[in-house]
């Protein structure tokens, strides 16, 4: 390539495409829309509650009262899909995630809410038991310390069905526990939840960039040991491949890469290998680590959420979740 573009030389001139704003537009390969955006939203007991999570600025913890809100701000912008995340009051979690297929916990009672409203989006809810769990690890785990996994599938699959039942719209194993996905499927589709979508953290890595999530949720302050047992080694990429692929023999209707923008990588071969709806997540380190650099006036902040979301987008992301949704669909909106 780089002997056929210099032999054609002055006769082609790449730089004539950047020349004017205009034809920047016309060239342009991926662009960002509102129906990229997923919004992940935190909520917690209590009412009229809006708490923000100090290590994350300008996000909050929503009362379930609180949630109209949210609904109202993401129909207005034309947001497809929020994600409901649970903060479990610690005398609610126990070894064996009890909380977690309660009836009147804090996801059905949002979901209950949020579906009574004539909504435009769907509601996912993740599926794992870091929330309700007095460890804080996202499966149950034996005396020896170890997280069990076929135990755990058993209890993720009531939990999926529960939430299928008070309406959820996406189902989301977040766990990375073997045949869950296989397991949660079988337990749908037993009980007459044919539409209700999957969509798996296929490839969620045992990142340090989760940290200002899991005190977003309450988990940080009981997880004493890492989850690099059950989350991917950070050093593979063929591993994702294989777990990816396991999960859509099994059933998944989407799969996702967590975190965003240092895997890249994983989801470019993802999307080419399989050709399959491929979801990216921009996680919470990420979220605060521009935080912190736009507040020192390192970066500017809108320029370069718009550039790491449109990064996704280029290596093959079909849609993104971020914690700038509503920021990012103001701006798109607007046209600025």
């Amino acid at each position: 390539m780089s002997n056929l573009i210099s032999s054609n030389f002055p006769s082609l001139r790449l730089r004539r495409g950047r020349s004017s704003p205009w034809i920047r537009n016309l060239l342009t390969e991926n662009r960002l829309t509102t129906n990229d955006l997923i919004w992940p939203i935190f909520i917690c007991d209590g009412e009229n509650k809006k708490e923000e999570i100090s290590s994350m600025p300008n996000i909050y913890r929503y009362s379930i009262d609180r949630l109209t809100e949210i609904s109202e701000t993401a129909d207005n912008l034309g947001i497809n899909l929020i994600a409901l995340f649970p903060y479990t009051p610690d005398e609610k979690k126990t070894d064996s995630a009890e909380e977690s297929i309660n009836s009147k916990n804090l996801v059905c009672r949002a979901l209950n809410k949020i579906k009574q409203q004539n909504n435009n989006f769907g509601v996912m809810c993740d599926i794992a038991l870091d929330p309700y769990t007095s460890h804080g690890h996202d499966g149950l785990m034996n005396n020896e310390g170890e997280i069990l996994n076929d135990e755990t599938n058993s209890l993720l699959a009531k939990q999926a069905l529960l939430f299928a039942e008070h309406g959820a719209d996406i189902i989301a194993p977040s766990d990375m526990m073997d045949g869950r996905i296989g397991i949660i499927r079988n337990s749908l589709e037993e009980n007459k939840f044919h539409n209700t979508i999957i969509l798996s953290y296929a490839a969620k890595f045992a990142s340090k960039m989760y940290s200002p999530f899991r005190e977003a949720v309450g988990s940080s302050s009981n997880l004493k040991s890492d989850k690099k047992t059950y989350q991917m080694n950070i050093a593979n990429s063929n591993e994702a491949l294989r777990e990816v692929e396991m999960d859509i023999k099994e059933g998944a209707d989407i799969v996702m890469v967590k975190p965003g923008i240092s895997y890249l990588d994983i989801i470019s071969k993802i999307k080419s290998e399989f050709n399959f709806p491929t979801f990216a997540y921009q996680v919470s380190g990420e979220y605060s680590m521009i935080k912190a650099a736009a507040n020192k006036e390192y970066i500017n902040e809108d320029e370069i959420v718009f550039e790491q979301l449109t990064s996704f987008k280029r290596a093959g992301a079909d849609a993104i979740l971020t914690y700038f949704a509503p920021q990012v669909a103001n701006k798109l909106r607007s046209g600025s």
